[in-house]
C-alpha cells in the first residue's frame, strides 16, 4: 500500500497521484485558498500541473516550499526577496541581512516620526509648523551642515580677527545627530535649526562676534577666548562655592583677578552677556550631542553679568 506523502490531507482518501488542489492545500497548511492563490499568481509558488477541468495542482514539495514561503512573510520580506531565495539567486542568510538593515532604517525613521509628532502634540503645532519640523528633523548630515555652515558664515562675515577656535567650535555645534536619535536629540535639533535661522538670534551672535573681534589684535593666540571663558567658570564656581554674592564687596577681588586692574566693566559686559536665546543655543546643542545636562556654565555666566551690572551702573 502507498502511503500519502508528509502534508496529505488527512481527511481526504489518497489517491496516489500525490497531488492537491489549492484548497487541500489550504487545508494542509493553515493558509487560505485566497493567499495561496495569490502567492501562485505571483510567481513564487508555480504549480506542478493542472487537472483536466483546468484546476492548480501542488505536489508535497509545495506543501514544504509553502512553509518557507510563509515563514519568510512572517519576517516581513516582500515576494520580490521571496523569489530570490526560491530561486537560489541569493541565499537566507543574505536577504535576512539586507532585510535587518531594511528593518534598522524602518526603526530609525518610526523614531524620527515619533518625536516630530510628540513635539506637535507639546507645542500645539499647526499643519505648517508640523510640515517644517518634519522636514528639519529628517534632514541628512551633509543637509544639517549646510544650516550650521550657513549661519557660521553670516555671523563671522568680515571679521577677520575673530578668534577661529571659535568659529571652529561652532561649526561643530548640533550637527552631529546621532543615526539613531532620540526623541529629546530630535525635538533639540528641531529647535535648534530653527534659531539658528531666526534673524534676530543671528543677529545677536554677530554682535557678540564683533565685539570678540575687536578685542583681538594681530597676534592673539587661536583659542585664546576660549581660554577665557574656562577660567571665568573656573574662578566664579569657587567664588559661587564660597558664597560670595555678585554685588557684594567681595565679587571685586573676583572681577580683577578674571579681567585684571582697571577693566571697563560695560565693555566687558556687552562681550559676555549672550543673553537668553544663545543660553538655549547652547542647552539645544548639548542635548543634541547627547549630553544627559545642559551646560552647567549658566550660573556662573549669570553671576559675572549681574556683578558687571552691579558697577557698570547697568
Amino acid at each position: 500500500m502507498q502511503h500519502p506523502p508528509r502534508g496529505h490531507p488527512p481527511d481526504r482518501p489518497y489517491d496516489g497521484s500525490g497531488l492537491f488542489t489549492i484548497g487541500e492545500l489550504a487545508r494542509a497548511t493553515g493558509l487560505t485558498v485566497r493567499t495561496i492563490r495569490y502567492w501562485s499568481d505571483e510567481g513564487v509558488l508555480d504549480p506542478v500541473t493542472r487537472s483536466a477541468g483546468g484546476y492548480r495542482l501542488y505536489d508535497a514539495a509545495s506543501a514544504a516550499r509553502l512553509e518557507l514561503i510563509r515563514t519568510l512573510r512572517e519576517l516581513g520580506l516582500g515576494l520580490a526577496q521571496v523569489r530570490d531565495v526560491l530561486s537560489g539567486e541569493r541565499t537566507v542568510a543574505q536577504v535576512a541581512a539586507a532585510h535587518v538593515a531594511a528593518l534598522d532604517a524602518q526603526i530609525r525613521s518610526l523614531k524620527v516620526t515619533r518625536a516630530v509628532l510628540s513635539t506637535v502634540a507639546r507645542r500645539g503645532s499647526t499643519a505648517e509648523e508640523m510640515t517644517l519640523m518634519n522636514k528639519l528633523a529628517r534632514l541628512s548630515a551633509a543637509e544639517r551642515q549646510r544650516i550650521v555652515d550657513e549661519f557660521v558664515e553670516e555671523t563671522f562675515r568680515g571679521l577677520d580677527t575673530a578668534d577661529p577656535a571659535i568659529r571652529e567650535r561652532m561649526r561643530h555645534t548640533g550637527v552631529n545627530l546621532p543615526d539613531d536619535p532620540t526623541p529629546a536629540q530630535v525635538d533639540a535639533w528641531v529647535e535648534l535649526a530653527e534659531l539658528l535661522q531666526d534673524p534676530g538670534f543671528r543677529a545677536a551672535m554677530r554682535r557678540n562676534i564683533e565685539v570678540n573681534a575687536a578685542d583681538r589684535g594681530p597676534d592673539t593666540p587661536a583659542g585664546a577666548s576660549l581660554w577665557f571663558f574656562r577660567r571665568l567658570v573656573d574662578l566664579v564656581g569657587a567664588a559661587r562655592a564660597r558664597g560670595v554674592a555678585p554685588e557684594g564687596p567681595e565679587a571685586d577681588a573676583v572681577l580683577t583677578e578674571l579681567l585684571g586692574e582697571g577693566a571697563d566693566h560695560a565693555a566687558v559686559l556687552r562681550r559676555i552677556d549672550l543673553g537668553a536665546q544663545v543660553a538655549r543655543y547652547r542647552e539645544l546643542a548639548a542635548a543634541v550631542a547627547g549630553h544627559q545636562e545642559p551646560p552647567r556654565h549658566q550660573e556662573e555666566f549669570a553671576w559675572v553679568v549681574t556683578a558687571l551690572r552691579a558697577r557698570a551702573g547697568g
